[in-house]
This record gives structure tokens, C-alpha cells and sequence, in this order.
């Protein structure tokens, strides 16, 4: 009962930046995560970042220093922004909400970084 969309991805080269963003509509309970993930070819998938609702984030070691997730509950919006990208950030970039036993995915946004 919750949407999320997925914008920002895109085409950059290493070293570059992007910023993506989420929104969630629907059904929205205050107490809520919502995260980043990605998956490359032939990889699992796998957290990036993620933050709750009072602004607790957590980030996967391979993007500390480069990556910041931020939020705006009042728009149910997350952002994810993306400095100083490496070929390996390629991959399909997801948003995830979560709240108590309910989560749901957006369909995903294309990032790639040439070398």
C-alpha cells in the first residue's frame, strides 16, 4: 500500500556525482526505514544506505565517506547522494521502504560509472 519511485540515475564518470531520489506515497506510517540498495549483474543485492524516520542512517562500508542518505518526512522523500564514484558503484539502485512487517520496492534506477 505504499508506492516508491526511484529517479536520478544516470551515465557519469568515475569521480563524478549523482543524487537520487525516492519517493514513497500511499499509506505511510511515521515510523518507517527506508534505504538504498543495489545489484550488479550477476551479484546479490545489497544495502547501500539506509535511514529511519528519526534520521538514523547506516551505510555499507564500500560507500562510507562517499555516500549520504537524507530524508524529508514531510515530502516522504529520500535522497541518496552519490560524490566520488567508482566503476564498481555500477549497478541497478533501488529504494526500499519498510514498516513492521510491511516493505516494498521501486522499480529501480541505472546507475553507471565509466572508467
Amino acid at each position: 500500500q505504499v508506492q516508491v519511485v526511484e529517479s536520478g540515475g544516470g551515465l557519469v564518470q568515475a569521480g563524478g556525482s549523482l543524487r537520487l531520489s525516492c519517493a514513497a506515497s500511499g499509506s505511510i506510517f511515521s515510523n518507517n526505514v527506508m534505504g538504498w540498495y543495489r545489484q550488479a549483474p550477476g551479484k546479490q543485492r545489497e544495502l547501500v544506505a539506509g535511514i529511519g524516520s528519526g534520521g538514523r542512517t547506516n551505510y555499507a562500508d564500500s560507500v562510507k565517506g562517499r555516500f549520504t542518505i537524507s530524508r524529508d518526512n514531510a515530502k516522504n522523500t529520500v535522497y541518496l547522494q552519490m560524490n566520488s564514484l567508482k566503476p564498481e558503484d555500477t549497478a541497478v539502485y533501488y529504494c526500499n521502504y519498510k514498516s513492521g512487517w510491511y516493505e516494498n520496492w521501486g522499480q529501480g534506477t541505472q546507475v553507471t560509472v565509466s572508467s
